[in-house]
Order: structure tokens, then sequence, then C-alpha cells
């Protein structure tokens, strides 16, 4: 097992270092391929729609094949397209590629988390924070490596092309310890066959997005909001993300102890908390110094939502989770989707300021969805983990 933690790790890594080098890099995409203003919030919008139909067909094609036969072979082919976008140059070119990355993405996501929470019904502990802190560390790597790129005037293909080389290798001899581990017996869950029950999953579906809305209001909207409304440099307009993935990576790499100490619903409610009053502290920030604190608060609370709530899906449908994985994942998805026109259309027509409170009620409305994080298989009451006797992680 501890192979196949380190294996599904390095997994996480590759696919946050590998999205990281696509959406820091979309206007020189933009401007390889001669992409409109006007047309580039379509392909962008493309590309969560196509990996939500990704998540989809997961559903049923691990029905047949294990996740970690899917994910073995859709993270190579997701690193070749990426490579395939750098090198061409026509628009029909990057609408193929951009829709392949995305169902590809989509099929990539669930699988990578159905084994985590699969390994982490295993050890009876929590581990699935450590798989997103390694998410969060590749996403560190690829954003410095394309602005490294960008710095240094690197063609698109010169950027991807040896990260390709490095990456596929890695993950495919990875794969070779990725583990499957057999979802629980029906005895388990109540001596019946479990079925997902979308009326039940729904909270967490919920909680999935409004968390995403609040992740993609930061990727999209920090360097504009610290440069046009609180007035900073251009240079340090560009630091609340750095800032917001660091804290992201630091409180995914500690909160796995806090789930274990105090469960999964405090540090859900904890997290959201700490969001919350970062969106506020965003939104009456006299400056740059102090929206710079609340990305931090950001950062810190919104880590722990996304893997816990993977998780809590595991334990509430045990005897089906990859099929509840799948379709909670959508909803990542979902919010990627929603978060940053809602937030640009707010800003528009109300103010930047008055737009950041929006996510922030989004998010808080977590707190109502925690006794979800408690839950054991469907109907039968709160869940825990079981205690572990033997550290094998």
């Amino acid at each position: 097992m501890r192979h196949g933690r380190a294996a599904l790790a390095i997994s996480f890594f590759a696919q946050g270092a590998l999205f990281a080098l696509l959406v820091t890099r979309i206007p020189a995409i933009q401007d390889r391929y001669g992409i409109s203003d006007g047309l580039l919030p379509v392909f962008l919008a493309a590309v969560p729609i196509l990996a939500g139909l990704g998540s989809v067909a997961t559903e049923y094609v691990v029905k047949r094949i294990r996740p970690s036969a899917v994910l073995r072979w859709v993270q190579p082919v997701v690193a070749l397209v990426l490579l395939l976008l750098g090198a061409g140059d026509q628009l029909w070119m990057a609408a193929v590629t951009l829709a392949l990355f995305g169902v590809c993405v989509g099929g990539l996501d669930a699988s990578m988390n159905m084994l985590g929470v699969s390994l982490q019904h295993t050890y009876g502990r929590s581990i699935m924070l450590g798989f997103h802190a390694s998410y969060s560390l590749g996403g560190i790597v690829g954003a410095c490596l394309a602005w490294s790129g960008a710095h240094w005037h690197i063609s698109l293909v010169a950027l991807y092309g040896p990260v390709v080389a490095v990456l596929i290798p890695l993950t495919l001899v990875a794969s070779r310890w990725y583990a499957d581990q057999e979802q629980p017996s029906v005895t388990e869950v109540g001596g019946e066959k479990q079925a997902v029950v979308m009326r039940l999953l729904m909270p967490l579906c919920l909680v999935m997005a409004f968390a995403y809305i609040g992740d993609s209001t930061v990727s999209n909207w920090s360097a504009k909001y610290l440069q046009d409304t609180l007035h900073s440099s251009e240079q340090l307009s560009t630091v609340p993300y750095a800032v917001y993935m660091v804290t992201t990576l630091i409180g995914r790499s500690v909160g796995d102890f806090g789930v274990r100490r105090y469960g999964a619903a405090p540090v859900v409610r904890l997290g959201t908390v700490l969001a919350m009053a970062g969106f506020a502290v965003v939104a009456v920030a006299p400056g740059a110094w102090v929206g710079m604190l609340g990305f931090t608060l950001l950062g810190l609370g919104l880590c722990v939502i996304v893997p816990q709530t993977f998780a809590a899906a595991g334990r509430m449908f045990p005897g089906a989770s990859d099929s509840a994985i799948a379709r909670l994942n959508i909803f990542n998805y979902v919010g990627f989707l929603v978060g940053s026109p809602l937030v640009g259309a707010l800003g528009d027509v109300w103010s930047y300021r008055g737009a950041m409170l929006v996510p922030m009620v989004l998010v808080g409305a977590t707190l109502l969805y925690a006794k979800s994080f408690e839950a054991g298989p469907a109907g039968y009451g709160v869940g825990h983990e079981r205690p572990s006797t033997v550290d094998v992680g």
C-alpha cells in the first residue's frame, strides 16, 4: 500500500503540473492560434463541459475496467494532447486538442480520486489531503515553469516538450504500483447491493461546486482585483495566486493530521470559516497587502474542502464509491464553469468588492452541509475512520 500511495501521489503531482502549464499560458495559446477575445470564452467553457462528460463516461468504464487501468493510460494521453496543443497553429487544431484535453481530464480526475478514496478506505485513516497536496505542489512547479517560459520567450512546444518527456515515463513507471482496492462487500453496507442516491449525494455536490466557485474566483480574478481595485503594481498583482497555491500546499500537507485527530466535519467547518474570512478581508481591504492576507486565508480555508468532499462521498456510498466520485467530480467543473463569469458579471454591473461577497456566501453554505462529512454508509448513520493499529504509511 505504501508503493500504491506514493505512485498515486506522483500521478496527482503530474496532473497539477500539466493543468497549471495549460491555464497559466492561455494568453500565449490565444496568440499562437489567433483566437479572438470573443471566441476565447467559448473555447475555455468547452473544456470543463467536456471534462464533465468525461467524468460521466468514466463511471461506466470503471464497471468493466479498473480505475488504475483508466488512469494508467489516460494520463499520458493528457500530456501528449498538451504537447500537440503547443505544437499546432490552426484554429481547428486548437478546438480538437482542447476538446480531447477536456474529455481526458474528466476521466483522469475521476479515476485519480477513485483510487485515492479506495486507498483511504484500506488505510482506515485520512490520506486524501496528502494526495491533493501533491497536486498543489505540481501546480506550483508548473506555474513556475510557465513563468520561466514567458520570461525567456520560450515557445509553447519547447516548454511543453521536455515536461511531457519527463512526466509520461514517470507516470507510466509509477502506474505499476497503482493499488486498486476491492469495494466493501454488501454485508459491510447493510447486507444489500448499494446504489448511488443523488438526493443523498447532492449536498456534497453543492459543496464541491461552491468550493470550485471560490477557487476559480482566485485563479481568474485575483490579479485583476489587486491591480484594478486595490491599485497594486503589475508585478505585485501576480503574487496572490502564487501565495494562494503555497498556502493550499501547506494546508493540505498538514490537513490529514487534523482530520485524524478531530474528524472530517470539524476540519471542513474550520476551513469554511477561514475561507469566508478570506473573502471578507479581500472585499474590504484598503490596500494590496491586506488583500494578500485575504488570499492567504482563502488558500488555507478552501484547500481542505475538496479532498474531504471526495472522501465523504466514499464513506457515504462505500459499496458504490467509484460511481459516487464520478458523479461528484462533475460538480468540480460546474463550479469552475460558473465561478469566473459570475464574478466578472457582478463586478461589471455592481463592483468587484461586492462581487467577492457572493462566493463568500456560497462557500459559507458548506456549514449547512457539514453533517454530510460525518455520514457513514447511506442510511446507516454516522461513520468514523477505523483506528489504525499499525502505521502502514
